[in-house]
């Protein structure tokens, strides 16, 4: 476990080059800034500000090196580096709201973006006009689309949104791919068809992810649940609802093991194996445990008033001092994730080890 403070700002989004020597992190403002590791230091390299407005997603891909951003001035860049310097391309994003949170396929050959203008622009590369170009879905869509994940077979999209719904879309572009063969969750797969779409998630949904084999779909919503619905079971969803404050970000680590984390400053595990079966598995961070001395009745409610605490202390026990906001696989394939890493409001940069077989916290 590695921990780094990029600053006083909040980190809104975070993004990993391959090998992971260099990370993009934007501080909650219209610039995304590029760090490099230089022995046990993070150096900024690099400053891509061609954006107006406050940067909402990042996504760095690995083979082709291209990152692309989002923001709330409503359009999108696709980042190529060239002689050392980061140059922009304009993305025909077609939204009249702000994006809000962006995803490359796993081929890279094309990236989905979402935005409050209730659709997803699936963009794609045009080589005869050397230009991006974007395709709409946009029903059954009734609110702002909060967050997106890719099916391992670069076809279909899920989503997440601020109408209590979470989707699972084909994005399907027939100009630059092969027709795609049936899957656990459909076989019919024309642009934009609805393969999933679950009404009751009780809460904006606010992060979702695909387990390795895409037979499984986890997500987490505004009332502290998280679920998932398996398409190898008929599509059955299961829910589990935490007494945690509201979870931000959810990621598959193996088969069988999530890890969700957000306004309660560190992550958890989850565990779901069959249908009915999510369970919570343990709290992941705790660096330090605040022993409770005598306190008064009065200094009790003061400072559950104040600090939504019991604890007489001004600093957490996580180390997070504020919420999480992403996580992102940092070493390993999905099927087996050795490292992931968080980054939050605090604007602090945490690089966390996973190991399965460990009922207590590994640090």
């Amino acid at each position: 476990m590695s921990s780094y403070s990029f600053g006083l700002e909040p980190l809104s989004c975070h993004a990993w080059n391959k090998d992971r020597t260099q990370i993009a992190v934007s501080p909650n403002y219209n610039v995304v800034n590029i760090y490099e590791k230089r022995g046990k230091d993070w150096v900024k390299i690099h400053e891509l500000s061609e954006h107006s407005g406050r940067i909402t997603g990042i996504d760095w891909a690995p083979e082709s090196n291209r990152i692309v951003t989002c923001a709330s001035d409503r359009n999108a860049y696709v980042w190529t580096l060239k002689d050392g310097m980061w140059k922009p391309t304009l993305v025909l994003v077609r939204i009249n709201r702000a994006a809000t949170c962006v995803k490359w396929s796993p081929q890279e050959n094309k990236f989905a973006l979402g935005s409050g203008a209730c659709l997803i622009s699936v963009c794609y590369f045009e080589k005869e006009n050397n230009w991006w170009l974007s395709k709409h879905i946009k029903k059954p869509i009734r609110s702002t689309v909060l967050s997106l994940d890719w099916h391992p077979n670069n076809i279909l999209l899920a989503a997440g949104s601020a109408d209590l719904h979470c989707r699972v879309f084909s994005a399907y572009i027939k100009d630059i791919e092969d027709k795609p063969g049936p899957t656990a969750w459909g076989a019919k797969m024309p642009f934009g068809e609805v393969l999933l779409e679950h009404k009751d998630c009780g809460g904006w949904v606010h992060s979702v992810s695909f387990s390795p084999s895409g037979d499984q779909l986890a997500w987490v919503a505004h009332n502290s649940s998280i679920s998932v619905a398996d398409a190898a079971q008929g599509k059955e969803v299961t829910q589990l609802t935490t007494d945690h404050l509201p979870l931000l970000s959810v990621l598959y680590v193996n088969p069988t093991e999530i890890v969700a984390a957000g306004h309660d400053c560190c992550p958890y595990q989850f565990s779901y194996k069959s249908p009915g079966t999510l369970e919570f598995v343990k709290k992941l961070g705790i660096s330090k445990q605040t022993a409770k001395g005598n306190m008064s009745a009065m200094q009790h409610f003061r400072n559950l008033d104040k600090k939504a605490t019991e604890e007489d202390s001004n600093e957490l026990c996580t180390l997070h001092q504020n919420s999480i906001t992403q996580l992102c696989v940092v070493s390993g394939e999905k099927a087996k994730v050795e490292k992931y890493s968080s980054v939050g409001l605090d604007g602090t940069m945490v690089i966390w080890d996973f190991k399965v077989n460990v009922s207590q916290p590994w640090f």
